[in-house]
């Protein structure tokens, strides 16, 4: 078993960088921001760039950050959970002692992957998958009327819903003809209703995914679905696929038209590059696009694995985290794509790092004497600059930004208008709103001055494309993993979202036994779950089922 990394202060980089934090790099003063330095504070991996010159860092404080990362040994630990290290665990205390080994869905392109079992098994169920879009594509594989599926509905929730979701939004422009892909997530009935209603369900596949097999509002989800099916005449088995562990519940041939596998080293915010988002995907978009995603992202792999932080975008961006976090005391970040496709990707960062890094105990299981990650949150630019921006210039609470942004439109549709495009007015936005942080305005009116000294980056590509998504979402990925080794936490279980599950499952209970029984009285061993669904009105009639709704 791995040694758990040092606790962030109790490294003597941490040490000197709290020194330099007293006053750091200001931006507003002349020469903050010059030329030279906008050149130099560029960073270039996989095809994006990072500029970061508006951050309140010097040479200085980058020294200090590099000097952080080794002798933290987060480079160490990231190639060690490459190579299928178990890093999902605390030690000496109960946990689920298991490899993180995401990286291994995309190094499939390499002779010699860092894990070769992990990516032979990728390789393996990408096989899979290659054959099912090839019936697809070449119609042998059809409904019962001999007619092409056109629709798939993907159900699933958490790491299942929100990396996938946020992938087929980005690349609707590249989308095959004829084909559309659909989301159930939320238990609330009205989501599923309101998405299978339009639909022509004999023409459609539904996409199950639940790595255990038992996650409760997949499978609600999964049977609101199935008795539509039924209702319309039609055989769910031979429209429902499974993206499931090996041996779970939902691994059923008798059930499933097909089934692709998950693994267990893989968590669900880190699964979209796997057969979660890739069945979906390749639905959606085509084999060869799946792969170019796979690509851009093994791409950023590797290049996280650069020493030089100056050169690897992913731990730059974790160290200028811990720099605005933890030195400067800014509570959360937010993330603000200029790109409409990049919709849903603020909400899947949202997961992914708050999930992960929402820890308060080490990896030794000691209470932390210092923060973890940062509240994480964001929406698309230019609609955010109308709504929550103001606050980001002129509130009083300091809030880090990483602005994302492509040169080139995906459609190419746009016009010159007053001699510029609106993709050109788009990054003119996006740029002149980092200056604008980083500079600030003074006025002799207080309500028109800016402080300025507001931190932000910018990651840059040429367009969002298969490969550049695939690069952004390893780039995140390997960003919030560098940043719990660096805190020192396991940023790779969630334990924090299962207590809920207990007693929500606690509160179903006292639901069925009062319908079972109208004199069932749950207050003898759950007073307060009892008192609270008494006090929300959860324990009278029910309203009568719909027609057709299964039991």
């Amino acid at each position: 078993m791995p040694t758990p990394g040092k606790d962030l202060d109790r490294l003597a980089a941490y040490h000197r960088l709290q020194e330099l934090s007293r006053t750091p790099h200001d931006l507003t003063a002349a020469g903050g921001l010059a030329p030279e330095r906008l050149a130099r504070y560029r960073c270039r991996a996989a095809g994006i760039d990072l500029l970061y010159a508006t951050q309140r860092v010097d040479d200085t404080v980058l020294d200090g950050l590099q000097a952080l990362a080794d002798e933290s040994g987060v480079i160490d630990q990231f190639l060690s959970m490459k190579q299928g290290a178990v890093l999902n665990r605390i030690e000496g205390f109960a946990s689920e002692n298991r490899q993180v080994l995401h990286t291994a869905c995309r190094d499939i392109f390499s002779p010699q992957p860092l894990a070769p079992e992990a990516s032979q098994q990728a390789r393996d169920e990408l096989a899979k998958l290659r054959v099912f879009l090839s019936e697809l594509d070449n119609q042998t594989l059809r409904n019962g009327k001999g007619e092409t599926f056109t629709d798939l509905v993907h159900i699933g929730i958490g790491g299942s819903d929100l990396g996938p979701r946020a992938l087929s939004i980005a690349m609707a422009a590249y989308r095959l003809p004829q084909r559309r892909v659909h989301f159930i997530s939320n238990v609330d009935p009205d989501d599923a209703h309101a998405v299978l209603q339009g639909l022509d369900l004999s023409r459609t596949l539904v996409n199950v995914v639940s790595k255990s097999g038992t996650t409760l509002e997949t499978l609600t989800n999964e049977e609101l679905a199935r008795a539509a099916f039924t209702n319309a005449g039609l055989d769910p088995n031979r429209h429902f696929l499974a993206v499931t562990g090996t041996g779970s519940p939902m691994d059923n041939p008798d059930r499933y038209l097909r089934s692709f596998y998950m693994f267990d080293y893989i968590g669900g915010r880190y699964s979209a590059t796997s057969m979660v988002g890739a069945v979906m995907l390749g639905f959606a978009l085509g084999y060869d696009a799946v792969i170019e995603i796979l690509r851009g992202a093994n791409d950023m792999d590797r290049a996280a694995e650069e020493r030089d932080i100056r050169k690897n975008p992913p731990l730059l961006l974790a160290l200028l985290c811990v720099w605005n976090h933890n030195l400067l005391g800014c509570e959360t970040v937010a993330v603000l794509p200029y790109s409409q496709a990049l919709l849903r990707f603020p909400a899947h960062l949202q997961q992914c790092e708050m999930e992960s890094n929402g820890k308060s105990i080490t990896r030794n299981g000691d209470p932390l004497r210092y923060a973890s990650g940062p509240i994480l949150w964001g929406e698309p630019g230019t609609n955010g600059q109308h709504a929550f921006y103001q606050l980001i210039h002129q509130g009083t609470a300091l809030v880090p930004t990483e602005f994302i942004g492509f040169r080139h439109s995906q459609y190419g549709q746009d016009i010159l208008i007053k001699e510029t495009t609106s993709q050109e007015k788009l990054l003119a936005n996006l740029l002149a709103q980092s200056l604008a942080l980083a500079t600030g305005q003074e006025n002799d009116n207080p309500n028109q001055r800016f402080s300025g000294n507001r931190p932000s980056s910018v990651l840059i590509a040429d367009r969002l494309d298969p490969y550049s998504l695939g690069a952004l979402l390893a780039l995140y990925e390997a960003k919030i993993v560098m940043q719990g080794f660096l805190w020192n936490i396991n940023s790779f279980d969630q334990e924090g979202v299962q207590l809920g599950k207990v007693l929500a499952n606690r509160l179903l209970a006292h639901m069925a036994g009062r319908s079972k029984d109208p004199n069932y009285d749950g207050s003898e061993t759950d007073r307060a779950g009892w008192a609270l669904l008494k006090a929300a009105g959860m324990l009278g009639d029910r309203e009568p089922r719909g027609k057709g709704q299964s039991s």
